[in-house]
C-alpha cells in the first residue's frame, strides 16, 4: 500500500522533524541536536542513518580534522518537500485552533 511505503520513510517522531530541518539547508549533526534538544544523541544518528539509507538525504564527510559531516535532503528527498509543507501548513493551523 503507498501510505505505508511513505511511513516505511518517513515514520517516526523525529524524522519530519529531520526533513524540516534540512529543508532550509545543510546542517551538522550537532547542529540538529542543538534545534531539537529533545532527541537522544543515539536515536538522532539512528535516524539519520535511516533516512541516508532510505536515499532521502545525503551525508558528506569532509575529510578534515576534527572530522566534520553536513547532512541534506538529496534530489530524491527534495521530492517530499510538498508533502513537508502540507503537514506544517496543516500543523500551524491546528495549533492556532
Amino acid at each position: 500500500m503507498p501510505v505505508e511505503a511513505t511511513l516505511k520513510v518517513i515514520g517516526g517522531k523525529w524524522k519530519v522533524i529531520i526533513l524540516c530541518h534540512l529543508e532550509t539547508g545543510k546542517k551538522r549533526t550537532s547542529e540538529l541536536k542543538k534545534l531539537m534538544p529533545q532527541v537522544t544523541q543515539k536515536m538522532l544518528t539512528q535516524q539519520l542513518r535511516e533516512l541516508e539509507s532510505d536515499g532521502v538525504i545525503t551525508r558528506t564527510v569532509y575529510n578534515q580534522v576534527p572530522p566534520k559531516v553536513e547532512y541534506a535532503l538529496s534530489d530524491y528527498g527534495q521530492s517530499l518537500r510538498p508533502i513537508l509543507d502540507s503537514m506544517c501548513k496543516w500543523g500551524n493551523g491546528h495549533l492556532k485552533q
